[in-house]
């Protein structure tokens, strides 16, 4: 793909948010693109934003677990940008219309009090970067149709990096714990949907530990000039299957001791 199609590509994305109209999928539209591609896309997707006066809060990992990766066909997780705009409370309400096709996964949120960048970044980096952990939400959208109406084909890891790895919000909870205290292995959800259980997980389905999680995504930024900026929140990888949340949707993850975090989507 040329840069001019990167951009392309972007405002469509862009424009799909704003007015709730799918596109196709952009590997039809480009055959040839690649992980490169993926990232310059959504790389242009931020360029936009920040013009338009946004600022980045954080980064999400996706892709983390086996089951995910073997249903792609990849062996490495995905990466996208948090806006300030993305951000919500637990018990906070999404209005309708808000979001397209949203879902939900349940997550371990890092807030960083240093900055953490390096391709030789460690485990012990990350607890020295970070400030505390809290349990989360990620909200999911999709700005790509999942699957192409005319051919039947789903869409690839390269679609949905393109669209900032499907990241549209986070919603953090109020508990904050020192990573140091917590075995992140053994942190368990249970995520409710109006009152019925949906998902059940462990931490330990993300690359084994979340705090590996962070350190996969602070060496993957070094190889593009980037790095975790202190205060930015990291969505470690969910462990939990996504779920849907049409209109009228009450969300509870049940972290027990580690916290919860509710949202009502209108």
């Amino acid at each position: 793909m040329t840069p001019d199609e990167h951009v392309r590509a972007a405002q469509d994305l862009l424009k799909a948010e704003q007015t709730g109209a799918q596109i196709g999928l952009l590997t039809l539209r480009h055959p040839e693109m690649g992980m490169d591609d993926a990232y310059e896309i959504q790389k242009a997707i931020s360029t936009a934003k920040l013009a338009q006066g946004r600022k980045v809060i954080g980064w999400k990992i996706g892709l983390t677990s086996k089951a995910m990766q073997y249903a792609l066909n990849i062996d490495t997780p995905d990466s996208g940008i948090l806006f300030d705009d993305m951000l919500f409370n637990t018990g906070d309400t999404v209005e309708k219309g808000r979001f397209i096709q949203p879902r939900i996964e349940a997550e371990i949120a890092f807030v960083m009090k240093s900055a953490l960048g390096g391709s030789d970044v460690t485990r012990a980096d990350v607890i020295a970067a970070t400030d505390y952990v809290s349990p989360a939400i990620e909200i999911l959208d999709t700005r790509i149709q999942r699957t192409d109406t005319d051919t039947g084909r789903a869409r690839t890891v390269f679609d949905t990096i393109s669209d900032n790895a499907a990241n549209a919000g986070i919603v953090m909870g109020r508990e904050k714990h020192e990573v140091e205290t917590v075995d992140l292995r053994w942190v368990g959800v249970m995520a409710f949907r109006n009152g019925d259980i949906e998902e059940t997980g462990l931490g330990a389905g993300v690359l084994n530990d979340p705090i590996e999680s962070v350190v996969w995504l602070s060496r993957r930024m070094a190889q593009y000039g980037q790095s975790i900026e202190p205060g930015q929140v990291i969505l470690s990888g969910s462990f939990i299957r996504p779920v849907e949340c049409p209109e009228n949707t009450q969300i509870h993850a049940d972290f027990g001791a580690f916290g919860f975090v509710d949202v009502q989507f209108d």
